[in-house]
């Protein structure tokens, strides 16, 4: 009995963590550079006399998906969209260097280039500073040029963009880190193209449909505890008769 009440009570607990994760999915679906959270579970048996056949089941970060979100122009010139498995380098709340896709950047008013939640973005030789009152550039390179008034065009850094060589850990920030925490080389490679924006990787219909079956799947659960208890009872009863 015992046995049916620990599987159900494990899988119901399972689907309301998928659910979870979904539904932040699903909230996401419109953020730019956004990757999909994929989830999954690893057994860990149950130490002790008596529980070798105990096994719980726990929530592991499987990762994300790296797929490319859909590319969107905006023919807006601080904003940039990452090819291929590039990324953008900022610098976090914490200081440390961190990674990103969403490439909204705007300028602050003490000429700091920016992403839209006021994180800085890093260039080769640290955080670019951009002249008032000046057009800003941005080179298939990541080459950040300013022109003011009738003046050629100055270049004030390049963005520092990394190709990673394994998978990053994205933190509880939202911005992604290399293994360890440490900051990667610049790629001279890299390249990412101006006027656009990639959008999230999630498939809102995708997640919907997921949400529907997690749900199922944890009213089944329900059901097998409900069938557990009245069992239970059924057989308290006869034991009482006897």
């Amino acid at each position: 009995m015992d046995r049916m009440i620990y599987l159900s009570m494990a899988g119901a607990s399972a689907m309301l963590d998928r659910q979870s994760v979904l539904a932040n999915n699903l909230a996401n679906a419109s953020t730019n550079g956004f990757r999909a959270e994929l989830h999954a579970f690893r057994s860990v048996p149950v130490e002790g006399s008596g529980a070798s056949t105990r096994v719980y089941a726990l929530e592991t970060t499987a990762g994300y998906d790296p797929s490319a979100g859909p590319m969107t122009a905006t023919g807006r010139g601080l904003d940039v969209a990452m090819k291929g498995n590039a990324w953008l380098a900022m610098q976090a709340l914490d200081g440390t260097e961190a990674y990103t896709r969403a490439g909204a950047l705007t300028v602050r008013q003490d000429g700091t280039l920016v992403n839209h939640n006021g994180l800085v973005a890093l260039g080769q030789g640290g955080p670019i500073q951009v002249p008032p009152n000046s057009d800003i550039s941005i080179g298939s390179d990541g080459t950040v040029s300013a022109r003011s008034a009738n003046e050629q065009p100055q270049v004030v850094g390049k963005l520092k963009l990394v190709t990673p060589n394994s998978p990053f850990q994205r933190g509880d920030d939202g911005m992604f880190r290399g293994p360890g925490g440490g900051a990667l080389a610049a790629d001279p490679t890299a390249e990412l193209q101006g006027g656009a924006l990639e959008g999230s990787n999630v498939s809102p219909v995708g997640a919907m449909v997921a949400m529907i079956s997690a749900s199922r799947q944890f009213e089944s659960q329900m059901r097998l505890l409900h069938t557990a208890e009245a069992d239970e009872k059924s057989a308290a009863q006869l034991l009482s008769i006897s």
